[in-house]
């Protein structure tokens, strides 16, 4: 018996299924989120933010912003931090032992000192070597510690001990924040009173090729690179549609380390930060949920569809590569850590929905994608293609991502619409286009190269040079 039609049979169909059942879950998350988006703007159309920022009974915040070798833009993205109006704030940046002279240059911008400081360790960490404030009193929300290098967890686990508020806001210093972005952030932790919120998140966008004055940004603009453009499509897709319909379903697993919050005292209660994994954000998320459930207190993660926060994007793949590699391992890391959950009907919609989706779906999908790419090339050798077949297919698929991707664009214009020009427009639609023949090829073998440094034990962050914002000039 011939068993090799038998085997390429099973190989088609399964890939098929597969599929089907993705692009499945892409249509239930694109409808899905259209009501929590419209019920948080319904909502929010009643909220005056002025009565929030100035009133002493708002939620007390501590920005935590590590920062390692961002010389370049340390000033800029700190001013723009200390620029937030909001009355209970602390802004503590912790220097991870940074090489450059981003410790250099922050003492010199804002006139800082070294004062006796009595750090809790509550979370073990790596050795504190100061902490400095400043001698004008304009910038009295401003602590700067200095510490040794122990990468992004044990720097933002540094900023846990040290702060002194209720809630805890993580940030990359490499990020500009909307003037109201704390007000947003922090409404959710008033709004349930029968649900403890633990954790919110908001909309992330691209600030490449965008202008910035003082530390804020005044004008939004498209990036004219395609690297940055794509990524700028891809976040409108990823937070708009993909965040808010796990919101809705009190299924998120992910705030983006970029811009969270998070109540403190669970941050301390399940251990701080994990420095044994580059996906942190993702992990210490999962880690609290699991904490809440197994206590059997009721709780939530909540997420908003404002955007909040605009972060530089990578410009370059050789950055964007390390940045996905990186993405890529500490997704599996995360999901190995709490393989518990799988199917678990003790953890509800967490462990019977949102793991397996995440297994499914995020880790599993790059590696089926290039195995399925892999055996085309190989029936393709062996002339055992159905072109017809196979053209059909590969159109609906690309037709398929063209038209979520529109669908996409089409909720940022109906909602927040970033880009007004017509010409922006039609430049992410024309990006949608070529998205699938170069970035997402680059992504997958990106998801693949991480896979193999994970088998090779390989868990370093990966260098991210930053560029610098375009900053206005007068």
């Amino acid at each position: 018996m011939n068993l090799l039609p038998v085997i390429i049979d099973i190989f088609t169909y399964g890939i098929l299924a597969y599929s089907i059942i993705l692009l499945l879950c892409y249509i239930f998350i694109g409808i899905y989120s259209i009501g929590e988006v419209n019920n948080y703007l319904h909502k929010n159309s009643f909220t005056d933010y002025r009565i929030l920022a100035a009133s002493t009974q708002a939620p007390s915040i501590s920005i935590l912003a590590p920062a390692y070798n961002e010389g370049a833009n340390i000033i800029e993205n700190v001013r723009s931090l200390l620029s937030i109006h909001y009355n209970n704030l602390e802004v503590i940046i912790i220097n991870d032992g940074s090489k450059d002279d981003s410790l250099e240059k922050l003492i010199k911008g804002y006139d800082l000192y070294k004062v006796g400081f009595f750090v809790n360790q509550q979370i073990p960490t790596k050795n504190v070597r100061g902490v400095y404030k400043s001698h004008n009193h304009i910038y009295r929300k401003l602590i700067v510690v200095d510490k040794d290098n122990g990468g992004k967890a044990d720097a933002l686990n540094v900023g846990v001990n040290i702060a002194k508020n209720d809630y805890i806001v993580c940030i990359d210093v490499d990020c500009i924040l909307e003037q109201d972005a704390l007000l947003k952030l922090t409404k959710p932790f008033l709004e349930h009173p029968h649900h403890r919120v633990i954790a919110t998140g908001g909309v992330i966008r691209i600030a490449n090729g965008c202008e910035i004055e003082g530390g804020r940004l005044i004008n939004v603009n498209l990036p004219k690179q395609f690297l940055p453009r794509v990524q700028t499509l891809e976040y409108i897709r990823a937070f708009l549609l993909a965040r808010m319909a796990w919101s809705r379903l009190n299924g998120l697993l992910l705030i983006s380390g970029a811009f969270g919050a998070f109540d403190k005292e669970i941050v301390i209660k399940c251990g701080g930060y994990n420095h044994n994994t580059v996906g942190e954000d993702m992990e210490l998320v999962v880690r609290m949920r699991r904490y809440m459930k197994e206590l059997n207190l009721p709780y939530k993660v909540a997420f908003i569809p404002d955007p909040l926060c605009w972060t530089e994007a990578p410009e370059t793949f050789k950055i964007l590569g390390r940045q996905r590699n990186r993405w890529t391992r500490g997704t599996i890391e995360t999901l190995r850590l709490h393989k518990v959950m799988f199917f678990n009907p003790r953890y509800g919609l967490l462990g019977m929905i949102s793991y397996p989706y995440w297994f499914f779906f995020e880790f599993l999908a790059p590696i089926v994608e290039f195995v399925g790419m892999a055996g085309f090339l190989v029936l393709g050798i062996l002339g055992l293609i159905n072109w017809i077949f196979f053209v059909t297919l590969l159109g609906f698929i690309f037709s398929f991502g063209f038209l979520y991707s529109i669908f996409a664009i089409l909720m940022e214009v109906l909602t927040y619409h970033q880009y007004k020009r017509q010409k922006d427009i039609l430049n992410l639609m024309l990006t949608a286009l070529l998205e699938p023949l170069i970035f997402h090829p680059f992504v997958v073998w990106s998801a693949i190269k991480g896979n193999i440094d994970l088998l090779r034990k390989k868990n370093s962050w990966g260098e991210m040079t930053r560029k610098g914002f375009t900053t206005k000039k007068s």
